[in-house]
């Protein structure tokens, strides 16, 4: 089964995806030094889907590491609204992430970038050296493409290890060095609870489950979602959404047999909205139904997976740890509904690239 392997292959792609930063440190130093030299360069992470929540967990650290905004703009978003994206004369760093890089959006939203923006820069992260789009910018002078390890390249439905290893390299390259064999030895240690994780998804059987967060791990609990509702076909009901943002509406969503899983900040401000509605919901669902993904228990009375954080790590680095138990729910949720994860739509109603995307033409640009 490829979608288990590729998840218990993580922490090694993570070391082999620090190798491949590191070698291109000199080319992606000198396109950096060029695309922020003014400080008004708006630097946009840009993906879809899966790839689209490697911005949304990034976005918000980098923001404040770098001292200037950092937005998560899905290719779905851009593509429809180009102009949305830039501002007046000022560059763009265009920040690209994709498994295949053969998805329309893909080499459509750096191509529009190049039409509107009066200046513009690619980092394409990807996992397909062979791709469309690395194929677009492997040559450009404005550009530089960071391939991560062919294995990456996920041949199961969802993406695992793509994701957390292109979170990973646009940390390596954008904020700088960081501990990966602590951070891989989290990973391991997450995976070590693999049992226990899958014992106590199917005593709870969910019929929904639901994953928060605050900050950037918003974009995380968006993927813990996402890969349920993929690995099951749409079977387990799944949705994503920040902790505070969670009592606007879309607790309508739940039922008794809910599963809550909350991914809790190592920001003691942030982790307060965390610890509040994973009590909340220990109340109203159980204590045995909300789930809460930490370093530790912080006194709540609810179900804990312990993903292991070295002081001071930025919730960014520590989700990409954080997410092996979410993975792990979806591909149990999979199997035990008969469903197979490799492939869990035969029929071809979704598929692993996107189909049926027309790029129209855009014929708007600068001024």
């Amino acid at each position: 089964m490829f979608t288990r392997a590729e998840i218990d292959q993580q922490p090694t792609m993570w070391r082999a995806t620090r190798q491949v930063v590191t070698a291109l440190r000199d080319r992606t130093d000198r396109l950096l030094g060029t695309a922020l030299r003014d400080p008004r360069t708006r630097i946009v992470l840009t993906g879809a889907g899966t790839s689209a929540y490697v911005g949304e967990l990034l976005a918000p650290e980098l923001t404040r590491l770098l001292k200037r905004p950092v937005d998560a703009i899905a290719t779905t978003d851009l593509v429809a609204d180009p102009l949305a994206v830039t501002v007046d004369d000022r560059p763009v760093l265009l920040v690209s992430f994709a498994r295949s890089g053969n998805s329309p959006e893909s080499v459509a939203a750096g191509r529009l970038i190049d039409q509107v923006a009066a200046e513009s820069y690619h980092l394409v992260i990807t996992c397909n050296a062979d791709g469309d789009l690395a194929g677009a910018y492997r040559d450009a002078d404005n550009a530089v493409v960071v391939a991560l390890p062919p294995e990456t390249n996920d041949r199961s439905f969802a993406m695992t290890s793509s994701f957390t290893s292109m979170v990973l390299a646009a940390w390596l390259v954008l904020a700088g060095d960081t501990d990966v064999d602590a951070l891989a030895e989290a990973g391991e240690g997450a995976l070590r609870q693999t049992a226990a994780i899958e014992e106590t998804v199917r005593a709870l059987d969910p019929d929904r489950i639901v994953y928060l967060g605050s900050g950037g791990l918003k974009g995380l609990a968006h993927e813990g979602a996402l890969k349920c509702l993929e690995l099951t076909a749409g079977e387990v009901f799944a949705l994503g959404e920040s902790s505070l943002g969670f009592r606007h509406g879309p607790k309508a969503a739940l039922t008794a047999r809910t599963l809550a899983i909350v991914f809790v900040s190592g920001d003691p401000y942030r982790r307060a909205y965390d610890l509040d509605i994973a009590r909340e919901l220990a109340g109203t669902l159980g204590s045995e139904r909300v789930i809460m993904i930490s370093d530790e228990g912080y006194g709540v009375d609810a179900g804990h997976w312990t993903v292991a954080r070295t002081p001071g790590t930025p919730d960014a680095l520590w989700g990409i740890a954080a997410i092996v138990p979410a993975q792990l729910v979806a591909l149990t949720c999979s199997l035990a509904g008969g469903h197979t994860p490799d492939n869990p739509f035969p029929g071809g109603e979704v598929n692993r690239v996107v189909q049926g995307v027309v790029i129209h033409p855009f014929t708007e640009g600068r001024s």
